[in-house]
């Protein structure tokens, strides 16, 4: 009969176990990383949260300015903040300011169409104005209060991070790209925009509020709206 060999690895390893943490459990579970995904995302949630409060409350303490001391609130944002498409309009009107809410009325009605019609939830997009205060008498903006202003939207821009910008109407495409030229040379095509060393791809095309002013160019939006969705299904976006 012949002695067994003592394992003196598994006597050291059990010892250092022992010493280490005397209520170690070992268990055949498996880790459950799909929580470890869930808790980051919910993170990165909470810090964009975060980041978009604190500059609706800079924006919110802006001094000297007329648009501000002249409006009664300020429309900063709606929608899913994680959505990959950002839609940023001109100014908010009277129903936006009665509302607390942006795109609201005729407007609103006629963005939530032009949207179903590519098959997008307005409530799946995200969307805010390039100036956050309602101008006096919903007057345009002027290039000065729009230069001031987009220093404050690209940070929003930033902070959504949206795989596709669309801009709506000539004082968003000036906030966002500086061109103070016709929107109607300007609209229907893809543009680029670097913001803090991140490319976001862009589309010009006319607002809500200018297609009830003027419906015949409804079918020069509808051309726009095709190149979005396509945009859309090129970059294998779901919304």
């Amino acid at each position: 009969m012949t002695k067994k060999p003592l394992n003196q690895n598994g006597i050291y390893v059990q010892e250092l176990i022992n010493n280490v943490e005397p209520d170690f459990v070992f268990s055949d579970k498996p880790i459950n990383r799909f929580n470890v995904v869930e808790n980051k995302e919910l993170d990165k949630n909470k810090e964009k949260s975060i980041q978009l409060s604190e500059l609706r409350e800079k924006i919110n303490t802006i001094e000297n300015c007329k648009l501000k001391n002249n409006s009664k609130k300020i429309i900063f944002g709606d929608g899913d903040i994680n959505s990959s498409i950002m839609i940023i309009g001109e100014a908010p009107g009277e129903e936006e300011e009665t509302s607390n809410h942006s795109f609201k009325g005729e407007i609103g009605l006629l963005l939530k169409k032009m949207l179903s019609a590519i098959n997008i939830k307005i409530e799946k997009a995200y969307t805010t104005y390039s100036i956050n205060f309602r101008p006096p008498e919903d007057r345009k903006p002027t290039s000065q209060e729009i230069k001031r202003y987009s220093i404050f939207l690209k940070e929003h821009i930033s902070i959504i991070n949206p795989k596709i910008i669309i801009l709506m109407g000539s004082t968003a495409m000036e906030a966002v790209t500086g061109q103070n030229s016709k929107i109607s040379i300007e609209r229907g095509k893809w543009k680029e925009i670097i913001i803090k060393n991140k490319t976001f791809p862009l589309m010009i095309t006319f607002s809500p509020s200018y297609l009830i002013r003027f419906p015949e160019n409804k079918k020069y939006s509808w051309e726009d709206l095709k190149k979005i969705k396509q945009k859309i299904q090129n970059l294998n976006i779901i919304i």
